[in-house]
């Protein structure tokens, strides 16, 4: 079971990704089609420009882009769908995480866990969800005064000391 996605699976880039996925590419046209994107930003202003016309747009995708990736890429540029290609890489992550069982979390703390800690929240994430791998994203902020949040999809796991203070200001309240 995949958590963790950011993909509506009802949106274009998401049936698009889900395509991507089922031609069963080798992994490295796609990350290198993904890598050429994120190193060229001004291909996205070419195949987004109404005024330049379809043909030419091919040609780009024929020159700069892996063979093995070319039809598919002509086929988003054709539907008018390049200016979503972030989006459908990520759907296309999704699908692979679906089936390697991949969770995937974000981890906020003001101190990176150690091994072994973030080893133990791995182990979690893998028994509370069912997958066979989780990869946790970890990321900075002061603003917990200590402790941390795990969030995995819309779950989140709240041990920060900031999260804490407002339970129980709530619970003082009465609300």
């Amino acid at each position: 079971m995949k958590t963790g996605s950011k993909i509506r699976y009802s949106s274009p880039a998401a049936a698009y990704g889900k395509v991507l996925y089922g031609m069963g590419l080798p992994e490295d046209q796609v990350a290198k089609a993904r890598e050429i994107f994120r190193e060229v930003p001004q291909l996205h202003d070419i195949f987004i420009n109404p005024t330049i016309s379809l043909k030419k747009k091919f040609c780009v995708v024929d020159r700069v882009f892996p063979e093995r990736m070319r039809n598919f890429l002509k086929t988003a540029c054709k539907y008018h769908r390049m200016d979503l290609m972030d989006e459908i890489f990520a759907a296309y992550d999704d699908c692979a995480d679906a089936r390697d069982q991949v969770i995937r979390a974000e981890l906020y703390c003001m101190v990176p866990p150690s091994e072994s800690q973030k080893k133990r929240m791995e182990e979690f994430l893998c028994g509370k969800y069912g997958g066979g791998r989780a990869e946790i994203a970890v990321s900075r902020d002061d603003a917990l005064l200590g402790g941390f949040i795990l969030r995995v999809g819309s779950d989140e796991y709240d041990w920060s000391v900031k999260g804490r203070m407002d339970r129980l200001a709530q619970t003082l309240s009465g609300r």
